[in-house]
């Protein structure tokens, strides 16, 4: 079942296998993807899916020195050259659009503030490039500021689809932007955006309608993480999960995306099943951060039915052939996580495919 054919929107990939959306920070204080993002996202295109590490889509959405964007005419031309490549290896890709919110600082942003639903810093740190800094206070978005801040998602999504991509994904997951107006640890706001399930999960769906209504349906996927609890975004509250996702996902099922992908460490659990079956659609699964998912977990959630699809992110890190190698029952690179986040070919083109 996992190597079986896959329908996201309109496209069929080969196989169920997502390559999950990696922060590599391989381009550059100016975020333009680079010949080494090239060969990168090329080695992979065996992969059913390849989602592309966040992309930024205005200056002030920027999270990490390295990120790419998809603001300039130099940023696209840099994903072109990367869309063009995996898709002359047979591959298909998505960017991720991802604004960063609160997770970021200023010395980062290129002197952007830093926009929140709220105006509550995340207790901790974050690098930049003038060395690691407390995470600021954001500003809070003022009503009338959130129409601009959607068109930033929608003018992103149409420069992918400029550049090449064959959709986007919105990343509502991981306490970043969208994902903090759904979380009550970062957005108390008192207007229609703020207070109740319905109100937290307001703007998520009218960005992704936005979206939906620029490039169509079937070139948009979203990513969501109930209970992750990283930078910030707590969600304790069980009962308020359930509230906040179900209506989420029950707004979003009418629109037809082309998947809904989950990151969860409990896959099999109620609320995700739950939340699989409200979408009614094409859906993706990652167990998340805490342990590597192996080719016998990824194999059983298709064919026990738990998933369309299944993301994973250091294994595709290491292994440019994973497919094969999980296919063929063949040994696997083990991922380096100390060049995860560092400059060059290092731990990001160097990882050899298998050699007969």
């Amino acid at each position: 079942m996992l190597f079986s054919p896959l329908t996201i929107g309109q496209m069929e990939a080969p196989n169920r296998l997502v390559m999950a959306p990696l922060t590599r920070l391989r381009s550059g204080r100016e975020g333009v993807p680079g010949p080494l993002v090239v060969e990168h996202y090329r080695q992979r295109a065996s992969l059913g899916l390849i989602v592309s590490e966040g992309t930024y889509p205005s200056p002030a959405g920027r999270g990490f020195p390295g990120q790419p964007g998809l603001v300039t005419e130099e940023q696209l031309k840099g994903w072109a050259d990367v869309t063009a490549a995996v898709h002359a290896e047979g591959g298909r890709i998505f960017a991720q659009v991802m604004h960063a919110g609160r997770v970021t600082h200023e010395d980062t942003t290129g002197g952007h503030g830093v926009v929140a639903p709220s105006a509550i810093a995340i207790d901790g740190v974050t690098r930049t490039y003038e060395g690691k800094q407390a995470f600021p206070t954001p500003r809070a978005l003022t009503t009338e500021e959130l129409p601009g801040i959607r068109e930033e998602f929608v003018r992103a999504s149409r420069n992918a689809i400029e550049a090449g991509f064959d959709g986007v994904e919105l990343h509502s997951a991981n306490g970043y932007l969208l994902h903090e107006f759904l979380t009550p640890a970062a957005n108390q706001r008192d207007d229609n955006y703020g207070g109740s399930p319905e109100n937290r999960a307001r703007f998520v769906i009218e960005t992704v309608q936005a979206v939906v209504d620029a490039i169509g349906a079937d070139r948009v996927g979203i990513r969501i993480s109930p209970e992750h609890n990283v930078q910030g975004a707590l969600e304790l509250d069980a009962v308020d999960v359930r509230e906040t996702y179900g209506y989420l996902v029950d707004a979003l099922a009418p629109l037809k995306l082309a998947y809904l992908s989950v990151l969860h460490k409990e896959p099999t659990s109620e609320l995700v099943q739950e939340l699989r079956t409200r979408f009614a659609g094409t859906f993706l699964l990652n167990t998340g951060f805490g342990v590597i998912t192996t080719a016998e977990e990824a194999k059983s959630l298709v064919s026990d039915g738990h998933t369309d699809g299944v993301v994973v992110g250091r294994p595709a890190i290491a292994n440019p052939d994973l497919v094969r190698r999980w296919r063929e029952g063949l040994p696997v690179n083990e991922p380096d996580a100390a060049t995860f986040y560092t400059d060059g070919a290092e731990g990001y083109t160097d990882y050899p495919a298998y050699q007969n």
